[in-house]
């Protein structure tokens, strides 16, 4: 039941909803996306830091401005912003006795603290945010990883050090904000000890099949099928769970370290690509660096592998190629945890005896840094990659930053994965988007199973459709989606997602693109309290509209009277669709044989902001539900008008144009002559009733009535 509908009349559209009340997110659930930025970016700032050492490897202090000479893409960069953070500074000052008060910066951000309140916290201290991939570890391994966790709190941990502890199993989970009391860091470490995560340890290692080898998949578990599909999905959400702690991180001002401790993260073919460039934007965007860290630490691996690993079958063992095959499946497993590193400015450690050595290299890494910032001259809204360079004039010195960044993408350069992702983020955030403003009707119909048809109806001026012409004819394309959340739990119970793409020739166009657009969808619901959030994207600009409700349905009382949502309307249209509109649907939508707005071919149009002229027909549409035992021949319906709390109009009471016996409904259609309301503003009261029976029931709606537009008035003709 989804269509859209071009009307013929102008509508008047209600004022923006009022946004909601902004509320923390849990790390449970994948974070918002921030406005793009890239490293960290404002409107078209660029801040990137750079290590400036000397030969003997200490950090390289007093340095101007004017002695760096930034490029992008080989052109000269303007410096506009320049800052030192000195974290060694700090460091000797608190072994010198100095005292160090306690920092908190929390990982979510929150409406009470100000970019310029989390500068001055985090000013000259080391940010190491400490992620344990418990999906990818064996239990040696995270057992590996937590000691060294704990060592380095209990005895490299230094005062300027403000260290944070995520990890990701069933979900990503933060143990602890960045802190700089080394108690509460400890506390988070403990809290790690495997579980049934690490069990997904033994799928990391599950590469697609190419071919080149004589031997079976090496799925690194014993007596198992083929694992490619699921390593897919559990190489993207590691990746996705990356991406998620830059986004969390972005608010946060200054250089970050993310350590992940990992048992290596294999990617699967081509399918993983986007994930990761998505997982390297986000923390270049974020100012992240990744410092992974292979927990597997030195390897030393039994020829064809060991009893958890399928025994190699052919010639290979006898050729070498499984010997071959397992060192290629450990080395694919570390050339994301690579790539990753390398992207974002950090290292990547393989087998290390101790993993201690990598917190050494992060402290060394961080003594002190330089935070450069730029406007870009490119204004260029396409994603693509850009190199940076970065030269300074000081003799003897060794520079270290991250290379580059990708551009902010527009709309129109978005892939469909970026802009499927963009509508879920519309859905998800607490925040609405009004660049496209939209009015939204809900309305409530039952059905016979104890169930209620909800049909949603919204509206889109005509100012919000860019129409564009191709090969002779108009087009647009919309995307449509609607999400129902069950109150308190949050959990999805029904979703709606259409993109319907629009054609028009020159004739139908000119009757219409000045006129407003109405999208009809719906839904089935049970009874129960729900969030409605609905969203539309108009795909030429990319502009997207949100709007958001609460949703009761109540349970249906068999012993009472009940009416249906009051709907008005001021035109019919067929119900047969229209060859100029396309329409592809995704997901669970309600599919029904007929709605109950349909009636003799045609299809009640919902008026949404019930705004009408004086000289429109208006449409009344209600339904009533007799308790058991009840005869809807019996039954009447009729409608009284109310102005200023006065009853200014009434129908007759009529007997209904339909019923049902399932949904044990009777359903009334009242036509409102032109010129029977002057303008105004009017209260809509229908009410059902059953004759010689003490049962009644009344629903209400509002309306306005406007005056005609006024007629032109002609130019003078001149003499």
């Amino acid at each position: 039941m989804r269509r859209l509908i071009l009307l013929f009349v102008l509508v008047l559209f209600a004022t923006a909803p009022v946004p909601a009340q902004e509320q923390k997110i849990p790390m449970a659930s994948r974070p918002q996306q921030k406005p793009l930025g890239v490293i960290r970016r404002s409107v078209n700032l660029i801040v990137i830091d750079a290590e400036v050492t000397g030969r003997d490897g200490l950090p390289v202090r007093g340095l101007k401005a004017d002695q760096f000479t930034l490029l992008e893409d080989g052109k000269p960069q303007k410096i506009v912003s320049f800052v030192y953070s000195d974290v060694e500074a700090l460091e000797s000052a608190a072994k010198a006795g100095g005292s160090v008060p306690p920092v908190v910066v929390p990982l979510e951000a929150t409406q009470e603290t100000t970019d310029e309140d989390l500068t001055t916290v985090v000013r000259d201290h080391r940010m190491i945010l400490l992620f344990f991939d418990l999906s990818s570890m064996a239990t040696d391994d995270l057992l590996r990883a937590r000691d060294a966790a704990m060592k380095f709190v209990k005895q490299q941990m230094s005062p300027a050090d403000l260290v944070s502890v995520a990890v990701l199993g069933s979900d990503l989970t933060a143990l602890c904000d960045f802190t700089n009391d080394r108690a509460t860091v400890e506390k988070a470490i403990s809290m790690l000890t495997p579980g049934i995560s690490s069990q997904l340890a033994s799928l990391s290692a599950a590469p697609a099949a190419n071919g080149e080898y004589d031997v079976t998949e090496d799925t690194g578990a014993a007596y198992t099928p083929d694992d490619t599909e699921f390593n897919v999905f559990n190489t993207d959400r590691k990746l996705a769970a990356m991406q998620g702690l830059a986004d969390q991180l972005q608010h946060i001002p200054g250089k970050k370290i993310v350590m992940q401790f990992t048992g290596g993260i294999t990617q699967t073919g081509e399918e993983n690509r986007t994930e990761l460039q998505a997982a390297t934007d986000a923390a270049n965007r974020a100012n992240v660096s990744f410092y992974t860290v292979d927990a597997r630490g030195l390897m030393s691996e039994i020829p064809g592998g060991d009893a958890t690993a399928d025994a190699a079958t052919g010639t290979s063992m006898f050729s070498g190629a499984a010997v071959y095959r397992q060192t290629e499946a450990r080395q694919d497993s570390r050339d994301t945890l690579t790539t990753l590193a390398e992207d974002t400015g950090g290292r990547a450690f393989f087998d290390l005896g101790d993993l201690g050595q990598a917190f050494k290299q992060v402290q060394d890494d961080t003594a002190g840094y330089y935070l450069i910032g730029y406007s870009s001259t490119n204004t260029k809204t396409d994603g693509s990659w850009r190199r940076v360079t970065l030269k300074v004039k000081a003799p003897g010195v060794h520079l270290r930053y991250r290379d580059g960044y990708f551009a902010p993408r527009d709309f129109k350069h978005m892939s469909t994965e970026d802009r499927d992702e963009q509508l879920e983020e519309a859905l998800r955030s607490d925040t609405p988007r009004v660049e496209l403003p939209i009015a939204l009707e809900v309305s409530q119909f039952r059905l016979g199973n104890g169930e209620v048809y909800v049909p949603i109806a919204a509206k889109l001026p005509s100012g919000a459709l860019q129409w564009a012409a191709k090969r002779g004819s108009q087009q647009d394309e919309f995307d449509f989606a609607a999400q129902v959340d069950e109150t308190g739990s949050r959990h999805i119970v029904a979703q709606l997602r259409d993109t319907i793409t629009v054609h028009l020739d020159a004739e139908h166009f000119e009757a219409v693109h000045h006129n407003a657009l109405l999208y009809q969808g719906g839904m089935i619901l049970a009874p129960g309290s729900y969030k409605l959030k609905f969203a539309a994207r108009e795909n030429e600009t990319g502009r997207i509209g949100t709007f958001e409700q609460d949703l009761s349905v109540p349970a249906p009382d068999n012993k009472k009277l009940a009416l249906s949502t009051v709907l008005l309307s001021s035109q019919l249209a067929p119900v047969a669709k229209s060859s100029g509109v396309q329409v592809k649907t995704v997901g669970l939508a309600a599919t029904l044989k007929g709605s109950p707005l349909e009636f003799s071919g045609e299809v009640l149009i919902p008026s949404v902001t019930n705004v009408f002229r004086s000289a429109q027909t208006i449409y009344v549409f209600f339904q009533a539900y007799l308790p058991r035992g009840a005869d809807p021949s019996l039954l009447r319906g009729g409608l009284i008008f109310f102005r200023d709390g006065v009853e200014v109009s009434r129908t007759p009471m009529l007997a209904p144009v339909d019923s049902d016996a399932k949904s044990r409904s009777a359903s009334f259609r009242i036509s409102l002559p032109p010129g029977k309301f002057p303008v105004g503003n009017y209260t809509v009261q229908a009410v059902a009733i059953e004759a010689g029976e003490p049962l009644v029931a009344f629903g209400r709606a509002y309306m306005a009535v406007n005056a005609p537009p006024a007629a032109p008035v002609p130019a003078p003709q001149q003499k």
